[in-house]
């Protein structure tokens, strides 16, 4: 049987591997591969540090698995000089390569070939997002709008009177659909009131 790593990585906190992962087990399980290893990273795809991604390297140059598994391309690198070298690496190591979305893998001359054209394609598409996010953002700042997201609206009575009936952190950040780093910073403000301005510096009475 077959080994197979599988690796996984989203952009922010705000997205979760779960899906990834669950189509790679599929995946896994449909071709009668033995998962030896699941690896993730939570980081951009520009950034060039991946612990994930090392340790899944080290693993590969010890020969713990056969196969690498992705959900995508655009996953595993963060260009396509750094997607080639993976790639070239893996293949150096007789460590096939499997993305999920694009359906191929590097199991012939073809493949690998599809393989750099996709990678170089996928670069070229983040390039475009980013140039135009760059250019809405200036387009707003000309015309005056606000750039990010809208001010948090916070119960900050309902918050206190919440906690004051016993409720936990995490149910009152559910309750209030905010974080419990946010939970934490209204207790904090209603614990530590302004001080009181000095006598010294009180105005004289009229």
């Amino acid at each position: 049987m077959k080994r197979a790593a599988i690796y996984l990585r989203v952009s922010t906190s705000d997205q979760h591997p779960e899906t990834q992962l669950y189509d790679l087990r599929e995946l896994a399980a449909q071709r009668g591969f033995e998962i030896a290893g699941e690896y993730r990273d939570q980081i951009s795809g520009t950034k060039a540090r991946r612990p994930g991604l090392d340790q899944m390297m080290t693993d590969a140059r010890r020969g713990r698995f056969d196969i690498v598994l992705v959900w995508s391309f655009d996953r595993l690198a963060r260009s396509t000089l750094h997607f080639l070298q993976v790639l070239d690496e893996l293949n150096h190591l007789r460590i096939k390569f499997v993305s999920r979305r694009e359906q191929v893998d590097t199991g012939g001359p073809m493949s690998r070939a599809f393989v750099v054209i996709v990678g170089a394609i996928a670069e070229l598409e983040r390039s475009l997002i980013v140039e135009r996010v760059r250019a809405g953002m200036r387009r707003a700042k000309l015309e005056g709008r606000a750039i990010g997201l809208p001010a948090l609206l916070l119960d900050r009575d309902a918050i206190l009177q919440d906690r004051r009936r016993g409720q936990s952190l995490g149910q009152i950040a559910r309750a209030h659909r905010i974080s419990r780093t946010t939970v934490r910073r209204v207790l904090c403000e209603k614990r530590t009131p302004s001080s009181p301005v000095p006598k010294s510096f009180e105005q004289p009475a009229a």
